[in-house]
């Protein structure tokens, strides 16, 4: 049950989960063949001019490392705009005081306030990103700290901090961060910025953000059939057990039903008692592997990321609960109706 809980958290928070209001305003604009190619920056003022668009948010991934490579010291990095970021995430909350100390510092950065909290970051202490993919050194001061609606594992710096020392990468951008004005205009915005950069040497693809991370999911291989597989299997499991134990712990109290009939028990009687056993003790161990889970999705949820998918709400466990009663009832089911069944005299003279 803690296995199953696990993986139905994670179909949940990948595939059922809508976000936040402000969530569902954002699409990523990126290169149409891989995240790997880069777009001109001015393709920035062109999506700005379609209509329905609010803001256009660049943003550069830098994939350095903080310390030493140990893979703990690996967190995303993305070089950004400041004075829009903000306007962007406003889901993402911050001081107003931290983020006019972000804009005015070139060398600045805001940074997820669980990664501060791992690494001891406090507001105005100095870091250094060692470069991995471009040949520069980040050298920032942590001038911000924001909580986002789940840990984002990131820190986000000045952009012209890396096209001021890797000239190659002046005019270009990873991948635009779109503001749609209303749910609305999410659905026009996307096509036409596919649209308007078709036939050009840097063609599109535009997504709503839920896409674009489902987008990173995908590149593992079909996740939901994977995970359709295990709960499966997991079921499977469970079910052989549970009715195997059932099955086994009826047949040996073949003498104790023939004892309840003698007391006047009805077939119905002895086989509510059966199945309610089955039942309850299918329940607890449900609510127990549930819990579990639970605790065990808080701790992810501390690393950020993907593992913020194993977080296990409410609506999971219920559903966790509601599986292990329906193993315990159909594990029990069938041989408690057969020793229901059982007469006195065939149940006395039993020796098992």
């Amino acid at each position: 049950m803690l296995l199953l809980t696990l993986m139905m958290a994670i179909w949940r928070n990948f595939y059922m989960s809508k976000g936040t209001e402000e969530s569902a305003l954002r699409l990523v604009t990126r290169h149409k063949v891989s995240l790997a190619f880069s777009m001109p920056s001015y393709y920035r003022e062109k999506i700005r001019a379609i209509p329905g668009v609010a803001v256009v948010l660049p943003q550069n991934w830098f994939g350095g490392v903080y310390k030493d490579d140990k893979s703990g010291n690996f967190f995303a990095q993305f070089g950004t705009d400041p004075d829009e970021f903000f306007k962007v995430y406003k889901d993402w909350k911050i001081p107003e005081d931290q983020i006019k100390a972000w804009q005015r510092d070139r060398a600045g950065a805001v940074v997820d306030s669980q990664k501060a909290q791992d690494y001891g970051w406090k507001i105005g202490q100095k870091i250094i990103v060692t470069g991995t993919i471009f040949p520069v050194n980040l050298e920032l001061t942590i001038r911000g700290i924001f909580t986002a609606p789940r840990p984002t594992n990131s820190l986000y710096y000045n952009q012209k901090y890396v096209e001021e020392a890797v000239p190659y990468m002046k005019g270009q951008q990873g991948f635009y961060t779109i503001l749609a004005e209303s749910p609305e205009a999410v659905q026009k915005i996307g096509p036409a910025v596919d649209e308007m950069f078709r036939n050009s040497p840097q063609p599109t693809r535009t997504e709503t953000e839920a896409a674009f991370q489902l987008g990173f999911l995908a590149m593992l291989g079909n996740v939901k059939a994977f995970i359709l597989s295990i709960c499966g299997a997991v079921v499977f499991a469970i079910l052989l057990v549970s009715a195997n134990t059932m099955a086994m712990s009826i047949r040996e109290r073949t003498r104790e039903v023939a004892v309840l009939k003698t007391l006047g028990f009805t077939r119905s009687t002895v086989l509510s008692l059966f199945v309610g056993e089955a039942v309850m003790l299918a329940v607890v161990g449900g609510i127990g592997g549930s819990l579990f889970a639970f605790l065990i999705g808080i701790l992810a949820a501390r690393g950020g990321g993907f593992a913020g998918a194993l977080q296990v709400n409410p609506q999971t466990m219920l559903v966790a609960w509601i599986v292990a009663a329906l193993v315990g009832f159909i594990s029990a089911i069938i041989p408690a109706y057969n020793a229901s069944r059982l007469g006195i005299v065939e149940g006395l003279r039993h020796i098992g």
